[in-house]
C-alpha cells in the first residue's frame, strides 16, 4: 500500500509512474550479478590526462572551490562561445548567450520549467530519453510522441506536421538520438525549422553527443535560418571528454531565452562543479584532432560490438552516431525486451537496457534491447563472447 498523509499519495502526482530509473535499476543489476555492464551510458577509462590535471590544478588554485558565477565562470563561457564559432561558426554572446547548468539533465530540465505552462504540449522524438517524459511532467506540460520506427528510425515529417496543435508549444529534438542513433539530415532539420516559424514553435535541442557522428554531420537547429530566436541548444562535457561525473553542460540560445532558463535554473543547483568549469573551458580548446581521434575510436568500437552482436544472432541497427546500438530480440524468439534483459545477467553476464521504457507506444519498442559499446576493448569482447552463448 503507498504511503499516504491526509488521504494523499505522497510523491507529487505529476511524477506518479516514475520510479527508479532504469539506469540505475540495470547498473544495481550489473553490480549484484557480477556482469559486465553494456546498459548504462558512461564510459570505463578517464578522458585526457591533460584535462584531469587542469581540474586538479583549479582545485589546488582555489578557482572554483567557492560559489562560481551564477551563469558559469566566464572562461567556460567564452569556450564555449567560441567552440560554437569554430565548429558551426555560430557568432554567440558568451555574456548573455550561454548558460552553464549541472550536465545538459539540468539544462533541458531548467528550460522546460522556465518556458512551459501547465497543459502545454512538446512534442519529443520517442523513444525518449527517461528524462524527458519526467522533466515535462514536472513542468506540468503534455508529452507528444513522435515515433521513430525500425529499422532506420527516420522522423516522420508529416507527422510532426499534424502533431501540432494550438495548444503545442515546444519541439524536444535529441540528434544525434539516444538511444536510437539516429542522426538528423540538413534536409530534416530544414523541414523542422520551416514548422517551427511556421507555427511559432519554441524548440529545444538536445546534442550532447554532437562530436559523436559516426555518418553524416551534426548540423545545430539553432543555426538554421529564423531558429535563433526560437532555439534554445542543450550539450554537455561529459560525452565528449569521457568525465561524466563532473556534469557540466550549457545553454546556448539568444539572450531572452537564456534569461528565462537562468530564472529557473538558479533554483535548481544554482551552481556547481566549480573547479570542473575550469577544466572544461581547456577541454573545449584541444585541437581538432582530439575530436577526429575520439570519434574513430567510438566508430571503431560500434563496429565491434555490431559485429559480435549479429554473430551472437541479434538483428543489429547500424547507428549513426551515439555510443550505442539498438538491437532487435525477435531473432531469438523472444519478444519482451524488458524481461530479456532482466534474464540476461544471468544467461550470460551481460546487462543492457530495454528501449520498450523509453516509449509510450508500448509495442514500438517491445522487442528493442540497447547496448553501450563506450568501454575498453578487452571489456567489448569479453561481452561479445559471452552473448555468443544465446546464438541458436
Amino acid at each position: 500500500m503507498a504511503a499516504m498523509t491526509q488521504g494523499r499519495p505522497l510523491l507529487n502526482r505529476r511524477l506518479a509512474g516514475f520510479g527508479t530509473t532504469i539506469f540505475a535499476e540495470m547498473s544495481a543489476l550489473a553490480v549484484r550479478t557480477g556482469s559486465i555492464n553494456l546498459g548504462q551510458g558512461f564510459p570505463d577509462t578517464d578522458g585526457p590526462e591533460e584535462i584531469r590535471e587542469a581540474a586538479v590544478r583549479a582545485l589546488r588554485d582555489g578557482r572554483g572551490n567557492q560559489y562560481p558565477p551564477g551563469p558559469g565562470v566566464p572562461e567556460l563561457r567564452t569556450a564555449i562561445a567560441d567552440h560554437q564559432r569554430r565548429r558551426y561558426g555560430l557568432t554567440t554572446d558568451p555574456d548573455t548567450e550561454v548558460l552553464v547548468t549541472a550536465g545538459a539533465t539540468e539544462a533541458i530540465a531548467a528550460t522546460l520549467l522556465a518556458l512551459l505552462e501547465p497543459g502545454d504540449e512538446v512534442i519529443a522524438f520517442e523513444p525518449f530519453y527517461d528524462s524527458y517524459a519526467a522533466c515535462i511532467a514536472m513542468a506540468g506540460g503534455v508529452r507528444v510522441p513522435l515515433t521513430l520506427r525500425a529499422p532506420d528510425f527516420r522522423p516522420d515529417l508529416d507527422a510532426l506536421r499534424d502533431a501540432i496543435t494550438p495548444r503545442t508549444r515546444l519541439l524536444l529534438l535529441n540528434s544525434p538520438h539516444n538511444p536510437t542513433g539516429m542522426v538528423l539530415t540538413r534536409e530534416e532539420l530544414t523541414a523542422i525549422a520551416t514548422l517551427a516559424v511556421e507555427h511559432d514553435l519554441l524548440v529545444v535541442t538536445d546534442e550532447v553527443y554532437e562530436h559523436l557522428v559516426f555518418e553524416g554531420e551534426h548540423i545545430p537547429l539553432i543555426s538554421l535560418p529564423g531558429m535563433r530566436e526560437r532555439t534554445v541548444s542543450t550539450s554537455s562535457a561529459g560525452k565528449t571528454f569521457s568525465y561524466t561525473g563532473w556534469k557540466v553542460g550549457w545553454v546556448v540560445a539568444a539572450a531572452p531565452l537564456v534569461a528565462a532558463v537562468r530564472t529557473a535554473k538558479q533554483y535548481l543547483t544554482y551552481v556547481s562543479a566549480g573547479p570542473f568549469q575550469y577544466a572544461v573551458a581547456e577541454a573545449l580548446r584541444l585541437p581538432d584532432t582530439y575530436f577526429e581521434d575520439f570519434r574513430a575510436d567510438l566508430r571503431r568500437k560500434r563496429d565491434l560490438l555490431g559485429d559480435g552482436l549479429r554473430a551472437a544472432g541479434f538483428e543489429v541497427h547500424r547507428p549513426q552516431g551515439t555510443y550505442f546500438i539498438t538491437t532487435d530480440i525477435t531473432p531469438f524468439g523472444e519478444k519482451d525486451a524488458y524481461a530479456f534483459c532482466r534474464a540476461l545477467p544471468e544467461r550470460c553476464g551481460v546487462v543492457a537496457i530495454p528501449n520498450s521504457v523509453f516509449y509510450d507506444d508500448p509495442d514500438a519498442g517491445r522487442s528493442q534491447v540497447r547496448f553501450t559499446f563506450c568501454k575498453k576493448d578487452d571489456v567489448l569482447h569479453e561481452a561479445v563472447a559471452r552473448l555468443r552463448r544465446l546464438a541458436p
